[in-house]
């Protein structure tokens, strides 16, 4: 068969299908729009890229991002021009201050219509230049399979993150012929850490007394956690987890620290700023993790400071280094591990290391139970019964502090919840994990006003009979904002008290399990009867509304605020 005969005559939309299959994409999340209907049906012909149609497309969004936390490959997100690409924003943001690999497909305009401000058009590489790593037009559909092809290898290399590529509608029906693509599975090019870095490394932590290792970013494994606790072992320092990145490693190990988040345990944060010897892996250290950048000078930290980033251009961005290592964190721990161990017992090393995790057992204790429905006893039960490798999705809100603080991970990928502190992630990260991992249980927590921002995946989580249990922690306002709003201004209340609707109710429109539970006691039950229901459930929890944290009352913000702020709002 000569090479003329393998041509074949294919449109844009089929060479795209094509080529995600060649990248063993199982999964896509979208919203269906016309302006890529041919995607839509050539998919028709992929029977083996499931289809998760989602109710708004920064659902969808947050959905790819989800999958691409949970398998380290891109998630793949489709959506319709103009309003689907910036409702689809909100999860592109997330993707981007999350280091997750994810491709956004978005239906463009023909080609022959640009320039015009015709219907729906927006120029994406204008829109989306600062969130996305890169962003691109397919011309034509003979360059089709070099676009998808260098959209894998930039969502996954380096730091990992968003890439746009937008279809004009004209291009996804033009017939080409060509040679189908043959292309291989994309992988992340790798740096690595080099001997004389690692020299350097070890050389550090030999002399160093109070070290700390603080752990986080995107790109890591399971395996990846065994490692870094085989090497803090052999190496005595202990290891904090950044914000939200609480299953890169196991809570109940000795050597666990706590996490550098909203809210850092005082203590942690005392021993952060205290560390002769202070080594970033794989985090930037952002402000939610340094505390509004307090916990280390900038731009020369009085830490010996070793950072270690998959992309050079962070390094140095904000903190300078006494060493920098651009290479991916899972591996550099495990070239790291294959080094000799250290020359002099560590004695004086481990006892720090076991003050640091004695405080965060302490911080980590739950309080005593407060108000009819105590979220003490409802945690405490979930911390007794949740199987070790359950999902735990959360958006962002006050009720986050009794997920984080109390509950242990202990497995890489058992926490889904936003770096970016955006609200409304909880939901559609549920329904994309209980896609992925049908076999493992799977539970969102969400506030009334986070739950609401994406509460219509519901009714996809229904599509689709999905097992997942969401927990909405409901105080009746906006937590969060109501807390710093009495801490400025007491008892000038303004723009953060809700109205919502009977979410148990709501729940069983959709043809979901839903209950309301108003007292403790109400609640083990409630539980038992979500879990044994086949499909999504809800429980809604009616929670005081004056327990604002788990140790403050509103009150209590009011009597603390300072003369000035009591005399400034009368």
């Amino acid at each position: 068969m000569n090479a003329q005969s393998q041509h074949k005559t294919l449109t844009g939309a089929q060479i795209l299908v094509e080529c995600l299959r060649q990248q063993e994409v199982d999964q896509c999340f979208l919203v269906p729009g016309e302006s890529y209907l041919a995607v839509l049906d050539a998919l028709t012909d992929a029977p083996e890229i499931d289809m998760t149609v989602c109710r708004q497309e920064g659902g969808a969004a947050m959905m790819a991002d989800a999958y691409g936390k949970l398998t380290g490959r891109p998630g793949i997100c489709m959506v319709t021009r103009g309003p689907g690409a910036t409702n689809a924003s909100a999860g592109l943001h997330i993707a981007r201050q999350d280091a997750t690999p994810m491709i956004l497909f978005v239906g463009q305009v023909a080609r022959d219509m640009r320039e015009r401000e015709a219907f729906q058009e927006i120029d994406y590489r204008r829109m989306f230049g600062q969130v996305a790593k890169w962003v691109a037009e397919v011309d034509s559909p003979d360059r089709m399979a070099e676009m998808v092809s260098r959209a894998f290898h930039v969502a996954m290399s380096g730091r990992p993150g968003p890439v746009v590529l937008a279809l004009p509608e004209d291009m996804l029906v033009e017939q080409t012929v060509i040679n189908p693509p043959q292309l291989p599975v994309v992988g992340p090019a790798r740096a690595t850490i080099t001997a004389g870095d690692a020299s350097t490394l070890l050389a550090a932590l030999e002399t160093s007394t109070n070290p700390m290792i603080v752990v986080g970013g995107g790109a890591w494994s399971d395996q990846a956690r065994l490692d870094l606790e085989g090497f803090a072992t052999r190496w005595a320092v202990p290891v904090a987890a950044s914000f939200r990145c609480q299953d890169f490693f196991d809570n109940t190990h000795p050597l666990y620290a706590g996490d550098a988040g909203i809210g850092i345990n005082p203590k942690l944060a005392a021993r952060i700023k205290s560390a002769d010897v202070l080594i970033l892996l794989g985090t930037r250290f952002s402000e939610m993790e340094s505390s509004g950048y307090s916990l280390i000078d900038i731009p020369k930290p009085a830490q010996h400071l070793i950072h270690i980033y998959p992309d050079p251009d962070e390094i140095g961005r904000v903190y300078v280094p006494d060493l920098g290592i651009a290479a991916p964190a899972a591996e550099t721990v495990a070239t790291m591990l294959e080094c000799a161990a250290p020359k002099h017992k560590l004695t004086d090393r481990q006892v720090h290391a076991e003050a640091c995790n004695e405080d965060y057992r302490v911080w980590s204790t739950l309080p005593d139970g407060r108000g009819d429905l105590a979220m003490a006893e409802v945690i405490g039960h979930l911390k007794n019964t949740l199987p070790e490798n359950a999902i735990i999705t959360n958006g962002a809100g006050n009720y986050t502090v009794w997920v984080h603080r109390f509950l242990n991970f202990r497995t890489h990928r058992t926490q889904l919840a936003p770096i970016s502190g955006s609200m409304g992630y909880g939901l559609p990260a549920a329904v994309a994990a209980a896609r992925t991992h049908p076999d493992r249980q799977v539970v969102c927590f969400a506030g009334d006003g986070c739950f609401l921002m994406h509460g219509q995946e519901l009714a996809t989580a229904a599509k689709y009979n999905v097992n997942l249990t969401v927990i909405v922690v409901n105080n009746g306002m906006y937590g969060t904002i109501r807390m710093h709003q009495e801490r400025n201004y007491p008892g000038r209340v303004s723009a953060t008290n809700l109205v919502n609707p009977d979410f148990a109710m709501l729940a069983k429109s959709y043809g979901c399990h839903g209950e309301t539970v108003t007292r403790t006691d109400q609640f083990a039950q409630a539980w038992e009867r979500a879990c044994a229901h086949r499909g999504p459930s809800l429980i809604e929890l009616q929670v005081d509304p004056e327990l604002i944290t788990p140790t403050q009352t509103i009150n209590d913000l009011r009597s603390a605020a300072t003369p000035l702020q009591q005399i400034e709002t009368g």
